[in-house]
């Protein structure tokens, strides 16, 4: 019973300890939504509300930077991912998928830039984490998986015009990360799980993360434009196949390093996800 009890202690500290990592990957995220949240409650201003969180993204990128939560090199991840957000909304808003009804002087298209900083939230996340958790990974195919992430977001974009392959893609991807482990550490101790269940993980927290952005009105879905209503879980899956992208991203800035699992890194505890054993 000790002995349970000891490796159940562990276990709770080693989950607090992740909480806590997570929470500090989050950071640009949060400072977002939260900005996104105390924007819906202030007075009128002669300022748009969109070109406002335009200059407090762009604001946030820099006391950021500053503050150390990104490295220069992360910086530029980040800016990838924004620029590649903001194509995907000016297509995605031109197709009706959802819109910004509210005007702004920063518009394109219908597109606010502010728009872009939400997929820079989410290459800000993976980037941190990489860095605070250590992120190593076995098994990847890194060329199969880039090209496989690339097809993703272009299915993505065209399928308002084209075939929609996002199942079979989305199988391709599947098959393609079977077998990949993503080791990270959270204090002394290393962990692992598959990568493809980081990636539906991910996605979950995406999800939850657009019902708040559209609850406070960063954007509306057309069933949301008479009140707001939950996002379809659909958008959950959507997330785990374009978070590939990001990933993909982020990894080509990390490439494969003396020490990594593969190269035989001496491993502590590691445990893989979901077995509930040692690896």
């Amino acid at each position: 019973m000790d002995r349970i009890g000891y490796r159940s202690g562990t276990h709770l500290r080693q989950l607090a300890g992740f909480a806590w990592v997570q929470a500090r990957c989050c950071a640009f995220s949060c400072a977002l939504l939260g900005a996104l949240a105390i924007s819906v409650l202030l007075p009128p201003l002669p300022v748009a509300r969109y070109d406002l969180l335009l200059a407090y993204g762009v604001v946030l990128t820099g006391v950021g930077f500053a503050l150390g939560w990104e490295t220069s090199r992360e910086v530029a991840v980040v800016a990838v991912c924004h620029v590649l957000g903001l194509a995907f909304e000016l297509v995605k808003v031109r197709a009706g998928s959802w819109s910004y009804p509210q005007p702004a002087l920063t518009k394109v298209a219908g597109v606010p830039l502010y728009g872009g900083f939400m997929y820079a939230a989410v290459g800000s996340y993976v980037c941190r984490s990489w860095r605070l958790l250590d992120l190593a990974l076995t098994g990847y195919r890194a060329r199969v998986t880039a090209v496989l992430a690339g097809g993703l977001y272009l299915n993505f974009l065209t399928r308002h015009w084209l075939l929609d392959v996002r199942w079979l893609l989305g199988g391709l991807l599947l098959a393609a990360t079977a077998g990949v482990r993503v080791h990270f550490t959270v204090g002394a101790h290393r962990h692992r799980m598959p990568l493809a269940l980081s990636f539906v993980l991910i996605g979950f927290f995406l999800w939850l993360a657009e019902n708040i952005a559209t609850y406070f009105g960063a954007w509306r879905y057309p069933y949301q434009l008479h009140g707001w209503e939950p996002v379809s879980a659909s958008k959950w899956i959507s997330w785990a196949l374009l978070i590939s992208v990001t990933f993909v991203i982020c990894r080509a800035r990390h490439p494969a390093r003396p020490g990594d699992p593969a190269a035989g890194r001496p491993q502590n505890q590691t445990l893989e996800a979901g077995s509930g054993g040692r690896a």
